[in-house]
């Protein structure tokens, strides 16, 4: 393979950039820049081509077996100056035998290499981007290999079932010591259940990537542009003491303890003649019935189109003016916020807690895929059909696992995985 190399830190100002060359030629590259290469790490000053010193830096190497695309890396980590990084960048492209790295392109050798499967690959792209805690340990356990340990017991699991199954078709002359279809239905069981709560675990693992949407719904004028306002620690709606003000749907996006949340302050829901505001309310309803939760600032006699669900919450509004019975909130002064937000937390919490190892679209389709041959499998076996029908069934079903972490072409997919990545990952 060609010998790569880029820049592994973002452009611009910092205490240290990292420069990566991956690929049989990394440590002549190296040489070429300090004179000779540590054996594991060591301070070795570059140098351009005429001898004249480019940084001081610290020179890793790490062997193929040990570094993290499978390949011979050396890594040179420099003082942080733009002007350091692009001198050193422009002796790099001076060498023979190399070149720049394309976007993710260390990432896919670790790939090829086998020192990652396609989930840890994914995995590793939303680590990459979290930003919540939530995200990150969401993140980190698909990078650590849960999903490709549930995928290969899975696999093993399937494997051991066609084994079985095949037993009866080798020795069709013979007398099988045992009726193999107990255990191949147990073993079948027991995948389909596990299969389903990855299914049901992995759309909550979407919003959890995505963030969860929380609604603020209720009459106009009762306090929701000011509610919003003030769980965004700033102004981001107008607020007015004139009803229906807010006409569009604004989204605010915040970190509520770990938890990514947007927050979304419709429309005040009521009948008008104002044909604006009534595209208003009319928005306002749609996406506060599709919100993962709802927040209802309404009084005992507020009637509203829109059905309070599970886990939904509802407040007396603007708790300064009216003080009641302690389920009052008041964006104004903040009576009550703490409150709310620590039980809109506890709602999502106990959601988050149900997420596997399985995040994304791409694993909950293969996992369907696998439950529907696995269902066909079933049904043949009480159908008494030819072992040799059932045995493909469990063989494509395996296949949709091998889906899961690459173990089967996914060409298609690796150009729309790898583009996410920086150029130096």
């Amino acid at each position: 393979m060609d010998t790569i190399y880029a820049a592994a830190t973002p452009p611009g100002r910092s205490g240290v950039a990292v420069v990566r060359i991956s690929g049989p030629q990394a440590k002549a590259a190296a040489k070429a820049l300090c004179g000779n290469v540590p054996t594991s790490r060591g301070v070795r000053k570059l140098r351009d081509e005429s001898g004249a010193v480019l940084d001081e830096a610290l020179v890793l190497n790490f062997e193929g077996a040990a570094s993290f695309t499978g390949e011979p890396v050396v890594e040179l980590q420099l003082h942080g100056s733009p002007a350091i990084l692009k001198s050193v960048l422009a002796e790099l492209s001076k060498l023979p035998d190399l070149r720049s790295a394309e976007a993710g392109e260390f990432t896919r050798r670790a790939l090829d290499n086998g020192k990652l499967d396609l989930a840890q690959v994914e995995g590793l792209a939303d680590l990459i981007d979290a930003e919540t805690e939530a995200q990150r340990l969401q993140a980190l356990r698909v990078f650590e290999g849960g999903l490709s340990a549930k995928a290969e017991a899975w696999r093993a699991d399937l494997i051991r079932a066609i084994a079985l199954l095949e037993a009866t078709i080798d020795f069709a002359d013979e007398e099988v010591p045992t009726d193999v279809f107990p255990e191949v239905n147990d073993l079948i069981n027991r995948t389909r259940e596990d299969i389903a709560r990855e299914v049901e675990g992995s759309f909550v693992a979407e919003r959890v990537n995505e963030g969860f949407e929380v609604a603020i719904v209720g009459r106009p004028n009762v306090g929701k542009s000011t509610l919003l306002n003030r769980l965004a620690g700033r102004d981001a709606a107008i607020t007015s003491e004139i009803a229906g003000t807010t006409r569009d749907v604004i989204e605010v996006q915040m970190d509520l303890k770990g938890i990514p949340v947007t927050f979304i302050d419709t429309a005040g829901v009521r009948d008008t003649d104002d044909q604006i505001e009534k595209l208003g309310v009319e928005r306002a309803v749609s996406r506060a019935k599709h919100a993962d939760l709802r927040v209802f600032l309404k009084e005992n006699k507020d009637l509203l189109e829109i059905q309070v669900q599970a886990d939904d919450i509802i407040r007396r509004p603007k708790a300064d003016l009216s003080p009641g019975d302690g389920l009052g909130v008041s964006g104004q002064t903040g009576e009550g916020l703490d409150e709310l937000v620590d039980e809109i937390v506890a709602v999502f919490e106990a959601r988050v807690s149900s997420v596997g190892v399985a995040i994304k679209e791409r694993h909950r389709v293969a996992l369907l895929s696998c439950d529907s041959q696995l269902s066909d499998v079933i049904s043949k076996i009480a159908l008494d059909e030819p072992v040799d029908l059932i045995s493909e069934d469990l063989r494509a079903a395996v296949r949709s696992v091998d889906m899961i972490v690459g173990h089967v072409d996914v060409e298609d997919l690796l150009g729309e995985i790898f583009s996410s990545f920086c150029i130096g990952k």
